[in-house]
């Protein structure tokens, strides 16, 4: 089978998506399929059996000065002058971009896919596109969950009127999504948050669960824990990750162990509050942020902690949990979203929003290494039995044929 996946963007060093298309085509590639990527950049870190094909951007989020990125040529290129007017206004058209891209890059082809998976742009082109080929969607949760979050916590009007400028890609989703004929999700949870987000009919929707990458995330045999050493994944500047309440938990932990430190896996935070939470709390010692960083680095990160603590207050699937466990390091985590599927019972369960949760947990926890043994012992089997991504791949297969089927009807 001919399979071209589509993603906008795939961050090869944070969040999910760049994880997502390396390992979904890595497994099917394995299962004896002929796999293209088309993405935009950042591109994926893929095998050299998968065909990167790329579809630039302007990628005006890693130039120095977007004003200067500006050239006179934009004026006769509709795509790169929506792209740049876009983004200067403080919204996200890369997923609507990437679809008109997309388009003449299809039309210009001469390579005949047998299935089209598109990892969650839900760009308009895609309307087009499945009257062409046999067309699937994967939507890892509805971003509407995320915009909702943010403006819940926005402090004034500034903020109200910057997320949703910067949301305003989710009216063209909502249109899409609904026409779409196969969906694929990741989590029960993100199953009915789409059927209500996007108002689209249960049978248009399957369920698979992502894998986690096992064989390296593992138990290393020669890991040495730090004591007291509690590993997270969280974006600072996401509300949704709940980083600040486990960094309001850190004082009273630290009351009883007083070697406590927080080593997050992602980006350090550039929004003042954070900022001045940690100095109010006298945490600058304590905390560290860690990102763009290789799996192998990712690995020694938790492979060093006593625990780990996914503090969320939603998530689609929860990578961060499952390579957590893979490890075999104690989890500590709410059950907001798809966390719920992807931890079971091997994991200690906290409310979310709540700090007072997240340090009785924690002390808990660094008082009973008995415990610790069992949670770090029964994360791992979890991993290894339910999450593989060749089993993922092999679900794919079952609705990509049954995509094609219906196209030939």
């Amino acid at each position: 089978m001919k399979i071209a996946i589509l993603s906008y963007r795939s961050n090869p060093f944070s969040g999910g998506q760049g994880i997502y298309v390396r390992n979904l085509s890595n497994s099917l590639v394995e299962l004896g399929h002929e796999v293209y990527v088309i993405s935009g950049p950042p591109y994926p870190d893929i095998r050299n059996e998968v065909t990167l094909i790329k579809i630039p951007s302007l990628d005006l989020f890693s130039v120095e000065s977007r004003i200067k990125a500006f050239k006179l040529s934009f004026l006769i290129s509709l795509t790169n002058l929506i792209e740049w007017l876009g983004i200067m206004t403080g919204g996200f058209p890369e997923p609507y971009t990437f679809g008109r891209r997309l388009k003449k890059f299809l039309k210009s082809s001469n390579i005949k896919f047998d299935v089209i998976l598109d990892n969650q742009s839900l760009c308009y082109a895609l309307e087009d596109i499945q009257n062409e080929y046999p067309l699937v969607t994967t939507i890892h949760h509805p971003i509407t969950k995320d915009h909702k979050l943010e403006l819940e916590r926005s402090r004034n009007w500034k903020e109200r009127l910057s997320t949703n400028r910067w949301h305003g890609f989710l009216r063209m989703q909502k249109k899409v999504a609904p026409n779409l004929k196969h969906i694929i999700t990741i989590s029960n949870s993100s199953k009915e948050d789409i059927q209500a987000e996007f108002k689209i009919e249960e049978d248009s929707i399957d369920m698979i669960w992502n894998g986690i990458d096992i064989d390296t995330f593992k138990v290393r045999d020669d890991k040495k824990i730090i004591e007291n050493r509690i590993v997270t994944t969280a974006s600072a500047d996401i509300p949704l990750k709940g980083l600040k309440y486990l960094i309001a938990s850190l004082p009273s932990i630290i009351k009883e162990f007083p070697l406590t430190h927080l080593k997050v896996i992602g980006t350090s935070p550039q929004d003042s509050s954070m900022r001045a939470l940690i100095s109010d709390l006298d945490l600058n010692d304590k905390v560290s942020f860690n990102s763009e960083l290789t799996e192998s680095e990712v690995v020694d990160i938790y492979s060093s902690a006593d625990i780990a603590v996914i503090p969320s207050l939603y998530e689609g699937f929860g990578f961060g949990a499952g390579e957590a466990m893979a490890c075999g390091v104690p989890l500590i985590s709410t059950t907001s979203g798809g966390l719920k599927d992807v931890i079971g019972d091997a994991a200690i369960k906290i409310e979310s929003e709540s700090s007072d949760s997240i340090s009785k947990a924690v002390i808990d926890l660094f008082s009973d290494d008995q415990k610790k043994v069992h949670y770090s012992k029964i994360g791992r089997e979890r991993i290894e039995k339910e999450f593989s991504w060749n089993l993922a791949a092999r679900k794919y297969l079952k609705v990509f044929k049954k995509a094609i089927d219906g196209f030939k009807k």
